[in-house]
């Protein structure tokens, strides 16, 4: 969830009893110690943090040009210089920094997404004394991060919300549901799995934990509270969803990502071809996003979002993690 939460959110989910969860791909190592201090003052509770660990992108000019060339008529359109694309992606991938990072501020949980950092630095991360979690689109990646020193695998289904953490997979249509992928995995793995993917309310809990998972991930349903950190125009966009409003899309970041359906994801693809690698292909879009959205429109921001964002509800963090758990409490013991 980087760029649509901060300790605010972590906080209170951990209040309620969950494990808080801070992202930080999109944050500097200052920010991320900030946060953490945010999260040891408020509560005394377990804090995950959660890194990106994608390889670093190859630049091909051919195809950035390509790229610009295709969003061209829509900076004629807004007015936006071609010239005012931003540099970098925004994200970072794990690295010797990161890891440093970890060392100091000692999370009892680090969690990665897109597979899991050289074995160099996942070493200090376990003696640093985290649990390793990662998160597996399919059975063989689940295997793999098991091999390579999970404590717990996310199985994470298509219809989750967000980046697919794919990282041997390459085909994002083939991805699994998350209802077939998360008996396969348990069947398959040795260590604790956490669904992950429209799950949105107590009865996709209990189907989870029905099916052999022992904890549950959700992303989405926290958009809708009040510590999200999301744009109003992308909380407007939840309140407006329904089953069919998602799309896997990689034209905002290089990815497959799910998220609401918009202008940029219609008109581009979803899932363009010429997309520059993840996560460069959001640079050209970024000038065009400030633009829209100074004028009230969501036309180039990404609208991420799971399958069962209907099923959202707008009360505190808190209050829905209270409520989810005794929900599926109570459906589990019927």
């Amino acid at each position: 969830m980087a760029g649509a939460q901060d300790a605010a959110l972590a906080i209170a989910v951990a209040r309620a009893g969950g494990l808080g969860s801070l992202p930080c791909a999109m944050l500097d190592a200052v920010q991320v110690e900030a946060q953490v201090d945010a999260f040891r003052a408020a509560v005394h509770a377990p804090l995950n943090l959660n890194f990106f660990c994608h390889p670093e992108p190859s630049r091909d000019p051919t195809r950035e040009a390509a790229w610009m060339e295709r969003l061209r008529p829509w900076y004629r359109e807004w007015g936006v210089d071609a010239d005012a694309a931003v540099s970098g992606g925004g994200r970072r991938a794990f690295d010797a920094e990161a890891c440093a990072l970890v060392e100091r501020l000692r999370p009892e949980v680090v969690s990665f997404h897109f597979g899991l950092p050289e074995p160099r630095l996942l070493e200090r991360v376990r003696a640093a004394g985290a649990r390793v979690l990662g998160s597996a689109t399919t059975v063989a990646e689940a295997r793999w991060l098991v091999a390579h020193g999970c404590d717990a695998v996310i199985a994470q289904g298509s219809e989750a919300g967000g980046h697919r953490g794919m990282f041997l997979a390459t085909d994002p249509a083939a991805q699994v549901g998350t209802f077939a992928l998360v008996p396969q995995v348990v069947d398959a793995v040795d260590v604790p799995v956490v669904a992950a993917g429209g799950i949105g309310d107590a009865r996709g809990i209990a189907a989870a934990f029905a099916l052999g998972a022992d904890g549950v991930q959700l992303g989405t349903a926290y958009l809708f509270c009040p510590e999200a950190t999301i744009a109003p125009l992308h909380r407007a966009a939840l309140r407006r969803a329904d089953d069919a409003g998602t799309a896997l899309t990689n034209v905002f970041s290089g990815r497959p990502a799910r998220g609401l359906i918009n202008r940029a994801m219609r008109e581009l693809g979803p899932l363009s071809a010429i997309a520059p690698e993840f996560p460069l292909a959001g640079t050209a879009l970024a000038p065009l996003r400030a633009k829209a959205e100074a004028a009230g429109s969501a036309d180039f921001q990404p609208l991420w979002a799971g399958q069962a964002a209907a099923l959202g509800r707008e009360e505190s963090a808190e209050a829905l993690t209270r409520c989810l758990a005794a929900e599926a409490q109570a459906r589990l013991a019927r």
